[in-house]
């Protein structure tokens, strides 16, 4: 079956409270940038791989009834069972999530992210090549760069 493309949607984030459910590296790289989106982060694991500014820490395992009241979801655990417990209470819930590890079970893919200033550009290869995706965020951040000196 083909992968469906995403529509690449810009959400206001500010203000808005965002879980990350696992403390790992791509937890953490994902609950700083959504921090720096303006999100009111809250990371919920056992142990963390570091201590992102910005964000909160909640150091213990994912509990049923924890997705209540967040505007967005991520499972990043290195346990296929938590992450799918996780999503499974996100639709219940109604609160779009991202599960790291299942892209078909995902409402939406965590971009690579390009940001200079105001310019801002999302890259997904639709969850089929993350290096390409990375690869193109990079040329689109040298893009943004010579926007910007430019306009000195």
């Amino acid at each position: 079956m083909d992968q469906p493309a995403y529509f690449p949607l810009f959400v206001n984030l500010s203000g808005k409270r965002v879980a990350v459910f696992g403390g790992g590296t791509v937890g953490l790289r994902r609950a700083q940038v959504l921090s720096g989106f303006g999100a009111q982060v809250t990371v919920i694991s056992p142990a963390f791989a570091g201590q992102p500014d910005g964000v909160q820490l909640l150091c213990r395992a994912y509990s049923p009834g924890d997705c209540a009241g967040y505007a967005l979801v991520i499972a990043a655990t290195d346990s296929r069972t938590v992450n799918r417990a996780v999503v499974e209470e996100c639709r219940a819930l109604g609160i779009p999530v991202n599960a790291a590890d299942a892209p078909g079970e995902c409402d939406f893919y965590f971009p690579a992210i390009a940001r200079r200033g105001s310019l801002v550009a999302g890259v997904t290869a639709s969850n089929t090549g993350h290096r390409l995706a990375a690869q193109a965020a990079r040329q689109i951040r040298e893009l943004l760069d010579r926007i910007e000196q430019a306009k000195l």
